[in-house]
């Protein structure tokens, strides 16, 4: 429920905040007081197109902000997947235009696109008049209305299942088709790459000791005289290693023998020469096995060569080659499994499809149905708004494919004057034919649209007498279930509205400036008698307050 509009150095509007009660909604007001600017205000919250001209003379932005409460579950829903945060069931929208032309928008503090905004509008307020925020004059929404209508929805999210899962199964079996084609095209490339990686039987980490082993093979000779030096230094003369720890050990033998302590030492220095000994012993047995091998050494390179080319040309590591090698592997076995695959699938296809056209058969059946009963009662209602000669019709076109949302478009279409050709609803030529149309749609799917607000600008236009009762009495109707505002300049209808504000403009600064009160007791009965042709007459303004009794039946 929209409960607050504000709006800031809007045109005439220098500072106003509208504070909307749950039902009736009226505002009324002199002709160019501003009141449908307050309308264009709100309109911009809902994502319409913004002209620097709207900024208030003077000003260097306008600004337009709106307070909901109580937002429900799915719309909560729909602000989480647009990254908004909605707490406590409450979203204030703000949209800022400055003298450059920036627009900015943004949803509880969150920066959003205009088309977000329009988004989240459209599903908060349905504007009907000269504006574009109107949710039923899109194609998409007036079938999904007719769905909701006619108790459809089930059978329509079947449909659309239906068509998502053959879309899918179509895709896979273009996917094969299209990796076949090319499979067999490479065929005999993709066999000879199977064929030379998986031959050449390439183990992990094989480069690495090939290159090990290729390097102590190539040096033999050089190998052996560092050994044996190696050795040498370890155990040879006096100055080796094992002479000089011998050495120390009768030296420490004794120091120990004067100072006792030093007796821990001893295990260190034995555990030294046992190392020195079992090191020594590892390098004579390594001496004793190098031995020059040519063929081994020929056979070691021809094989680092053949890996060396076969990563060249399949990948930089011996593992890439193994996986080009098991991709490849696995493309050749696609001729294998291809034809029992795609077999399955058609036949899934098959399935499918069959189901498909079978529920857009009877969702059709019951959109038509849903289509005839729902013209039919828009229609009896249009001669009392004011459109003897009006009709609603709502039309369907078979589409070229059955698709998610079945086999037919849906539009709403209508025929304002006898012998005239029905028109698109979004091209309804009369605001105040749009509206009123619009009322009477809005009274017909009172309990199915989800929309909780309404407005409606020039509702009254080119009505008056009894026809004025009549809209009056649709507007407080659809009121009971959805919040209404409206925008008027018959009495019959403000007299009906559970809260009544009223648009003044006075000259502020030498700058027309209007203003906004909530009109209640005498203040409401001059209004009323304003509209009625003389706030200071009293017998208008007798006339005034019989007619707020009447059609007022709750307090005023």
């Amino acid at each position: 429920m929209l409960c607050e509009l504000r709006v800031r150095n809007l045109a005439v509007i220098e500072d106003v905040t509208l504070q909307l009660d749950p039902g009736l909604n009226v505002l009324s007001g002199e002709t160019g007081a501003g009141k449908s600017m307050l309308v264009d205000a709100l309109a911009l919250l809902l994502g319409e197109r913004a002209s620097v001209d709207l900024v208030r003379t003077g000003s260097e932005r306008a600004v337009v902000e709106a307070a909901f409460e109580d937002v429900s579950d799915d719309f909560a829903v729909l602000c989480d997947e647009a990254g908004i945060d909605i707490e406590d069931g409450r979203l204030v929208i703000r949209r800022e235009l400055n003298l450059q032309g920036r627009n900015r928008a943004w949803a509880n503090g969150s920066p959003v696109t205009v088309s977000t905004l329009a988004s989240l509008g459209g599903a908060l307020v349905d504007l009907h008049g000269q504006h574009e925020a109107q949710s039923l004059l899109k194609t998409r929404a007036q079938r999904d209305i007719l769905d909701v209508y006619g108790g459809t929805r089930e059978t329509a999210k079947k449909v659309a299942d239906l068509a998502g899962d053959l879309t899918n199964v179509t895709t896979q079996i273009d996917k094969i088709l299209g990796k076949l084609d090319d499979v067999r095209k490479r065929a005999d490339y993709l066999k000879h790459v199977v064929t030379e990686i998986m031959s050449a039987e390439l183990k992990p980490g094989e480069d690495e000791s090939l290159a090990i082993e290729a390097g102590r093979l190539a040096n033999v000779e050089r190998l052996t005289d560092l050994t044996n030096e190696f050795v040498d230094l370890l155990d040879g003369d006096t100055t080796s290693a094992r002479s000089l720890l011998s050495a120390a050990s009768r030296t420490l033998d004794d120091l120990s023998g004067i100072d006792t302590s030093l007796v821990k030492w001893r295990e260190t220095l034995d555990s030294a020469l046992a190392e020195i000994d079992e090191l020594g012993r590892n390098a004579r047995d390594y001496a004793a096995g190098i031995e020059a091998d040519p063929d081994r050494l020929r056979s070691i390179e021809e094989r680092r060569d053949l890996i060396y080319r076969l990563c060249q040309k399949y990948g930089s590591t011996i593992e890439a080659v193994t996986d080009t090698g098991e991709s490849a592997s696995r493309e050749l076995e696609l001729l294998d499994t291809a034809d029992l695959d795609l077999s399955l699938l058609r036949e899934r296809e098959a399935a499918l499809r069959a189901e498909l056209q079978g529920a857009a058969r009877q969702l059709s059946d019951l959109r038509r149905e849903a289509g005839d009963r729902l013209s039919s009662a828009v229609n009896d209602l249009l001669p009392g708004l004011g459109m003897s000669d009006g009709s609603l019709f709502v039309n369907f076109k078979d589409l070229e494919e059955i698709g998610a949302a079945g086999a037919e478009s849906v539009e709403f279409t209508v025929r304002l004057n006898v012998g005239h050709d029905a028109r698109p609803l979004a091209r309804v030529a009369s605001g105040g034919e749009s509206s009123r149309l619009m009322l009477a749609l809005k009274r017909v799917l009172a309990e199915q649209d989800v929309v909780p607000t309404l407005v409606f600008d020039e509702v009254d236009q080119g009505i008056g007498g009894e026809v004025a009762n009549q809209v009056g009495d649709a507007l407080r109707e659809v009121s009971a279930r959805k919040q209404v505002l409206v925008i008027t300049h018959l009495p019959q209808i403000a007299a009906r509205a559970t809260r009544h504000l009223c648009v003044a403009k006075k000259p502020e600064g030498g700058v027309a400036t209007a203003d906004v009160r909530i009109l209640s007791g005498e203040d409401r009965v001059k209004e009323l008698a304003r509209m009625l042709g003389s706030a200071e007459d009293p017998v208008v303004r007798r006339h005034a307050s019989d007619l707020l009794k009447k059609k007022q039946p709750a307090a005023v």
